[in-house]
């Protein structure tokens, strides 16, 4: 059999072509990129630049407020009764891998009392760690989450905390 004369540079052709293709396409996106990316510096070292000058002009106004680590002002808990508690990080009872952060709030009826504060938070890392994720999929699982949160909360507090306020909720 006699080999056809246009078969093997027609191959060769092709792959170049592609490479060439390729080669351009790639040049384009890394230039675009480019672009794009001197385009929005600017802005963004602006953006930066102001929430910093803002920070500042609130640390020096509210020397007297508390400040919780990140920055963000912490809620006066004499004048409004609530007590912010401490972020809550733990895993699921199923799947293990998968661990849960909250930060709730609670509103005391009257006097604060740090005691109770503590016990609530203790009960609640403990009711956590017995919660499997499919327990609190989806909308109707969160709601039936923060019920039996508040539940607990009642119990524990035997009704001086009104309300259970939540502030986070992650699960990863």
């Amino acid at each position: 059999m006699e080999q056809v004369e246009g078969t093997e540079p027609k191959k060769k052709s092709a792959t170049l072509m592609l490479i060439a293709a390729i080669a351009v396409l790639t040049l384009v996106a890394g230039g675009g990129g480019w672009l794009i990316g001197t385009l929005l510096a600017p802005k963004i070292a602006a953006v930066e630049e102001a929430e910093k000058a803002a920070d500042a002009e609130k640390a020096a106004g509210a020397e007297g407020e508390g400040k919780a680590e990140d920055g963000l002002p912490r809620i006066a808990a004499e004048a409004n009764g609530i007590v912010q508690l401490e972020p809550i990080t733990t895993n699921l009872a199923y799947p293990s891998e998968s661990w849960i952060r909250l930060e709730v709030a609670l509103l005391f009826n009257g006097a604060i009392d740090v005691k109770i504060a503590e016990d609530v938070h203790q009960d609640i890392l403990a009711y956590l760690r017995t919660v499997s994720l499919q327990q609190i999929e989806g909308p109707r699982g969160f709601q039936y989450l923060k019920d039996d949160i508040q539940e607990r909360v009642d119990l524990r507090s035997e009704g001086r905390v009104s309300k259970v306020m939540f502030r986070t909720f992650v699960i990863e």
